[in-house]
């Protein structure tokens, strides 16, 4: 008996000893499946909260309430966080609240800055002297007023002349531009049909398979500059005097230099231009390159509307109030095929541009527009304010019946 305690004691401390290591080795084993077993039932429960539009979430309430803050009035929007906090039976969903900036700010501060761009805008258009003259009819004679389009087809002579009357001081530089109405620049076979490489290139002459119908000569030479926009080139002439002395119209720098220098070749000369029998406009100089020849250059840059101006020259002195100022024109352009008309504008200029009351006018629109809008708000919150943070304004809280 005695022999075989040691040897059960033995054996029980072998096996305790078995067992030691068996706990220590179990251990990493299983808590890791149980880690990860955690985390997935972590992430499912997130991903089901989201899915289930569950997770913490922030609805602005817009509302006018005027907040004071350093001293001066300042609006702010009042912005209502509601979190839904849900265990696992559900729960009820709590509001906090935050001031911003309000909704009476927002418009008032847009008024304020507005209204003043506008009336500004407005007293700069104001101080743009511009004279509009309309000529293709009274430069027409009232035998040929009935057929208006054999007579600028025809030979006769088309000079005209007319007179200008200055409204107010016209500080220099003052601009001459020839304005056409309900001519479309922007159709697509129209503004397809130039060459760009030939215009940049002396080495492209030949790139003219976009020009047509105005792409060679019948005997297969090239024109230069090629296609509808060059041959329609504008050509009515305007020449002025005052007091008998004559007024120089400077016609260097009108166009953009971005197209002198990049999109008109200084080695490009014309060549076959308005040669055939049915000339559409303006005749090019033959010893000028295409770079020196900014009436074209100016032309060539298509508007957007069928109503537009193109700068015809400048003149470099003042013009004082009362003067008459004489204009000899060439009426040669033919704009009676389309029943467009023709202007000739005079008009300076102020920091904002020419003469456009469209801006100060939207400016002072959306302004006045916005500090109404403030006054409604205003008006609304004295009137019938709403408490902040009241459940009775939530959806599920509208109508008992659950619509």
């Amino acid at each position: 008996m005695n022999a075989s305690n040691p040897s059960s004691s033995a054996a029980g401390a072998g096996s305790a000893d078995s067992t030691a290591p068996r706990r220590n080795s179990k251990r990493p084993k299983c808590i890791i499946p149980y880690l990860l077993h955690l985390l997935l039932f972590q992430l499912d429960n997130v991903y089901s909260r989201f899915t289930q539009q569950e997770l913490p979430a922030c609805k602005p309430i817009l509302t006018p309430k005027w907040v004071n803050t350093s001293g001066f009035a300042a609006h702010s929007f009042d912005t209502v966080c509601i979190y839904r906090i849900y265990s696992n039976n559900g729960g009820w969903p709590f509001s906090s609240f935050y001031s911003w900036m309000q909704v009476i700010g927002t418009f008032l501060l847009v008024s304020v800055i507005f209204i003043p761009i506008g009336v500004v805008s407005l007293f700069a258009s104001q101080d743009v002297v511009e004279i509009v003259d309309r000529y293709e009819t009274d430069c027409i004679p009232e035998p040929s007023r009935n057929d208006k389009v054999g007579f600028i087809q025809s030979n006769q002579s088309k000079t005209c002349q007319r007179t200008l009357r200055i409204p107010k001081h016209m500080k220099q530089p003052i601009y001459v531009y020839y304005q056409l109405d309900n001519f479309y620049q922007n159709h697509r076979r129209y503004v397809k049909s130039r060459s760009d490489q030939q215009l940049r290139n002396n080495g492209s002459l030949q790139e003219t398979d976009a020009c047509k119908p105005e792409d060679t000569t019948p005997g297969g030479a090239p024109i230069v500059p090629c296609g509808l926009i060059a041959w329609s080139l504008f050509n009515d002439t305007y020449d002025f005097t005052r007091n008998n002395q004559i007024l120089n119209v400077n016609k260097r720098g009108i166009s953009w230099k971005s197209d002198r220098e990049h999109k008109f070749g200084k080695d490009v000369f014309p060549r076959n231009f308005q040669n055939g029998t049915l000339k559409g406009g303006a005749t090019l100089n033959p010893n000028l390159t295409l770079s020196e020849q900014e009436d074209l250059i100016v032309w060539m840059r298509t508007a957007a509307l069928p109503t537009f101006r193109k700068l015809y020259g400048k003149i470099e002195v003042d013009l004082q109030r009362d003067e008459l100022i004489n204009v000899t024109l060439e009426n040669n352009y033919n704009t009676y095929s389309f029943g467009g008309k023709k202007k000739l504008v005079l008009s300076t200029t102020s920091w904002l541009g020419g003469k456009n009351d469209f801006v100060g006018i939207a400016y002072l629109t959306v302004g006045g527009l916005c500090f109404f809008l403030a006054l409604v708000f205003l008006l609304i919150y004295l009137i019938k304010p709403r408490q902040l943070g009241d459940p009775s304004y939530l959806s599920w809280n509208r109508n008992s019946s659950g619509h």
